[in-house]
């Protein structure tokens, strides 16, 4: 089954001891209206009924008319390549990143092809999901709103500023995406420290290709066990929260865009001011690393950096300024 324009779709679906929520959505796949012609599955060598569910599960699929491969490792690969492995096994015009435990609406694939279809510039596009719990029931809240995607952040996204969103912090969740099978060759292998949704985005984004849709069109399920999820921050989680783990998501920013400026350096297509907007971000990054112990050095340094703009442009403001300020322990 194809498209009206003639696009095929494939779904990259990765499996690590998903046995409680596989079938689930599996089977809200093969209720789409717009069915995908190939399902790739790759397992990480699941130590749980993970394999015979698969099993059983394509055998619907391909009752329905859709081809599924499946795959298993031998030994664990981690998320990331076990998402590439999948990737590189896609063969359809578009492929849909899938997490194991999250339920598509019907007209997911429709509308994400649709969408393709009408806009040929367009590599990779994600959306909003409805949170829900264990057992599916709604939570009472959306992603975007549990990771603080506004509505400047979605309209700089449909101006085409999505890469200098991202540069500030990720907004693309993988269980939301589906991109052109060409970025898979453009951005593979995904650079050292970053997870490949937010690596993908990245560098559709870099082509300007990046944009969203904004309705719902997954249940996003949050249950304890996500290898990467969403929840919803306090105020004081958000103004206050643990200076350790802060400083170790910062030390990590930081090797991110070290990354980053080296898969430029080797190549990456980037117009010249967006390669001097990474490199002012990972001056940002690496001054917000490495704060003095001393107050009034910090005070300094904090201030040099809030004169040059870049608490604005890459963080959060004056929240972040006052965050490092106090340099909470």
């Amino acid at each position: 089954m194809t498209t009206a324009g003639g696009l095929q779709v494939s779904v990259a679906l990765c499996t690590w001891n998903g046995e409680a929520f596989l079938a689930g959505q599996l089977r809200s796949i093969a209720a789409q209206r717009r069915r995908p012609d190939q399902v790739v599955i790759c397992d990480d060598c699941s130590s749980d009924s993970t394999w015979s569910c698969l099993q059983q599960e394509a055998e619907t699929l391909r009752g329905l008319g859709i081809q599924v491969d499946l795959h298993r490792h031998a030994a664990n690969q981690g998320y990331v390549r076990n998402f590439e492995y999948a990737l590189r096994h896609c063969r359809g015009d578009i492929v849909f990143l899938c997490d194991q435990d999250d339920v598509w609406h019907p007209d997911k694939v429709a509308e994400f092809a649709a969408a393709f279809e009408r806009r040929p510039a367009l590599t990779m596009l994600h959306g909003d999901a409805r949170l829900v719990d264990g057992q599916g029931e709604p939570l009472g809240a959306r992603l975007f709103e549990v990771l603080e995607v506004g509505a400047d952040d979605i309209a700089r996204e449909h101006r085409g500023e999505a890469f200098e969103v991202l540069l500030g912090r990720n907004v693309v969740t993988g269980a939301t995406a589906a991109l052109r099978r060409g970025l898979v060759d453009v951005a593979l292998p995904v650079a050292p420290g970053w997870i490949h949704d937010e690596w993908l985005a990245l560098v559709a984004a870099a082509g300007d290709g990046l944009d969203c849709l904004e309705p719902p069109l997954v249940d996003y399920r949050q249950h304890g066990g996500n290898q990467v999820g969403a929840r919803r921050r306090g105020v004081r989680d958000r103004v206050m929260h643990d200076g350790a783990a802060r400083r170790a998501y910062l030390t990590n920013r930081v090797a991110q865009l070290e990354a980053l400026s080296a898969r430029i350096d080797d190549g990456m297509v980037l117009s010249a001011e967006r390669r001097t907007m990474v490199q002012q971000r990972l001056l940002h990054a690496r001054a917000r690393a490495a704060l003095p112990g001393s107050f009034w050095a910090r005070a300094r340094q904090v201030w040099g950096e809030y004169r040059s703009g870049r608490y604005t442009r890459f963080s959060n403001g004056l929240r972040s300024l006052a965050i490092d300020l106090l340099d909470v322990k």
